[in-house]
């Protein structure tokens, strides 16, 4: 089986419409989602619609649920704050009800998939080695598939040998002889100084993870953020991606 994985799409339509794209040329058996579909960017609804019908599997996260309400937007801190609460008003009763429907976790055969993390599937980011390991140690599938920090990232386990870091495109990783943590980076608003759409393309059946990045028109993204009313800094951190 092969899979595409995607997270943290953050209302980028034309980032997300690319990476659809090039998935399509793979022809992956599944696409998952990792949550975070709205939040930062212009145009949630579409990027709903979009995951809802191309998605096998999707999760939920924290963005998403302070939109719906589920957390309380407090805890959503300047511009974060601010494009929620600008959310809340455009995005459409079928949209919201479909998020309403996802968990910030999930299981697949063989993975456990985490909005966050597996300790706090909601907030807590696998930024460090030392939450890695911990993340690692708090399940138990061969696969363990994390978002939310806008990073990709790759760590292995095996015995005592704990290794792994962030993730450049083009990295490939197998999936055997370890028990292995991974981050696909954002598709939407990419932090890790690379402002390419990131996803990963999980070939079970060759043993092989890909990180892939795609290019995409940032400066439509910019434009629209713009449009709406949308604090400048969403818009400006997406040329350097960070």
């Amino acid at each position: 089986m092969r899979v595409a994985v995607v997270s943290d799409i953050h209302a980028n339509l034309h980032a997300l419409e690319a990476v659809l794209a090039e998935i399509d040329t793979e022809q992956p058996d599944e696409v998952w989602c990792l949550g975070d579909l709205v939040g930062y960017g212009p145009r949630p609804n579409e990027c709903c619609r979009l995951v809802r019908e191309r998605a096998t599997f999707s999760l939920c996260g924290n963005h998403d649920l302070g939109v719906l309400g589920t957390i309380d937007l407090a805890d959503f801190a300047g511009d974060a704050g601010v494009a929620a609460r600008w959310t809340r008003t455009v995005l459409d009763t079928e949209e919201r009800v479909w998020l309403e429907t996802l968990a910030p976790q999930g299981v697949r055969e063989g993975v456990q998939l985490f909005h966050a993390s597996p300790r706090d599937p909601i907030w807590e980011y696998v930024l460090s080695d030392h939450i890695a390991l911990l993340s690692l140690q708090a399940t138990t599938a061969p696969l363990v598939l994390v978002g939310h920090s806008h990073v990709p990232l790759t760590v292995a386990l095996a015995g005592e040998s704990f290794n792994g870091g962030v993730a450049a495109g083009g990295t490939e990783t197998p999936l055997a002889g370890a028990r292995r943590l991974m981050n696909p980076g954002s598709v939407g608003q990419p932090r890790d100084g690379d402002p390419r759409a990131a996803w990963l393309l999980l070939d079970f059946d060759a043993g092989i993870a890909h990180f892939r990045r795609t290019t995409y028109d940032i400066a439509q993204t910019q434009a629209e953020i713009t449009e709406a009313g949308l604090p400048q800094a969403l818009a400006l951190r997406l040329g350097p991606g960070i």
